[in-house]
């Protein structure tokens, strides 16, 4: 699975209790040659640890090892390091497991508890900005959800939709001596408010950017009749895109795409200065870190390969300076980045990933906050 699954019942459900141990794997991987030669071997000594760790754990019942080995060998043989993107997450129970592929780095962790890790989806979904598209023509409207550069048609709350057959008012196209528009026809006015309607009820599910894909009248007439197209950040006027395909669709998309980033990003920027200039600011993890400890946290900004081990010691972060036992020592967090985005976001906050060295005058992150 990629963070595009990571919707927020899936979230929920890897949040829950479950009988312990539940197992984490997680590791970094590599997307080209020659680094990626390397994963495999990680990948088989990551397994040899986990089994270790549950071997050696004294709450863990013979029949649970058996079963939680099981488990493991089924999802690494699921796993596909010839696609593989920058971190890789395993999950298992004794009845289950997952493997998830991430397009941000992991550290290398085996953590058995009650609850799987979810921190580094998380971060990762936040990271890839997801975003939704609506193709929309008179009589066919497509929905397509996107994180990155990776788009696929979003086949669930009545999309994609389709108008029923209009029958044209003969007599009354010869009474007035026109053709009446299509984009004026009351089927397709119902038809696109149904769209509205279905669109506002994603959007209220899943708050992302959107943007309209479709002809000057359809996008117009679509915005009028209803009010969640409304919200979108961007149009692309250009019609026959309801059926994608994907490459296409981002190829029309990316002028509009990279405008909305610049426009982002300069939104951050002011509102930055703003909380500087009252007074309402964090910069640097460790002062971010408490605030978000806080809940006082409005916006977090953060550059988008900013990662860094820390040992927590009294409520504060210390650097560790040596990160190559990681998270096998005791307290070292060497996701705090993650954990801290998962924080945020939990606490309402809003998380915006910034190209690298935007913040470099600020430690590479920085808060408004609410007071």
């Amino acid at each position: 699975m990629d963070t595009d699954s990571l919707t927020a019942d899936t979230l929920r459900d890897l949040r829950s209790a479950r009988p312990y141990p539940a197992v984490s794997l997680t590791m970094p991987t590599h997307r080209r040659e020659p680094d990626n030669a390397q994963d495999a071997v990680r990948l088989r000594n990551l397994l040899a640890e986990a089994e270790r760790r549950i071997d050696a754990d004294p709450e863990a019942s013979r029949q649970d090892r058996i079963d939680l080995h099981k488990q493991l060998e089924r999802a690494v043989a699921e796993v596909d390091l010839r696609h593989s993107l920058d971190g890789l997450v395993l999950y298992a129970t004794t009845a289950e497991h997952q493997v998830w592929n991430l397009p941000r780095e992991v550290p290398e962790r085996v953590v058995l508890s009650d609850t799987f890790l979810t921190r580094n989806l998380v971060a990762a979904k936040a990271q890839e900005r997801p975003y939704w598209v609506l193709a929309v023509a008179a009589g066919r409207a497509t929905l397509w959800s996107g994180a990155g550069q990776a788009l696929h048609e979003h086949e669930a709350d009545g999309f994609p939709m389709e108008a029923e057959g209009v029958d044209w008012d003969v007599q009354r196209e010869e009474r007035v001596g026109d053709s009446p528009s299509t984009f004026r026809d009351e089927e397709t006015l119902r038809f696109l408010r149904t769209v509205d309607t279905a669109l506002g009820t994603v959007l209220g599910a899943d708050r992302r950017p959107l943007f309209l894909v479709g002809l000057a009248q359809a996008v117009s007439v679509l915005q009028e009749v209803g009010t969640a197209a409304g919200t979108a950040v961007a149009t692309v006027l250009k019609g026959g895109l309801t059926d994608g395909p994907d490459r296409v669709l981002l190829q029309e998309l990316a002028p509009a795409m990279a405008q909305f980033a610049a426009h982002e990003s300069d939104r951050v920027g002011t509102a930055l200065d703003a909380a500087r200039s009252r007074k309402a600011f964090a910069a640097g993890l460790d002062e971010v870190w408490e605030a978000v400890s806080e809940g006082r946290v409005e916006m977090v900004a953060v550059e988008e390969h900013f990662q860094r081990t820390v040992k927590v010691t009294d409520g504060h972060l210390s650097p560790v300076e040596d990160a190559s036992a990681g998270g096998w020592e005791e307290g070292v967090r060497e996701d705090i980045v993650d954990e801290l985005v998962e924080a945020a976001l939990d606490k309402g906050a809003e998380v915006v990933f910034l190209p690298d060295e935007q913040l470099s005058g600020h430690d590479r992150i920085a808060a408004v906050l609410r007071y």
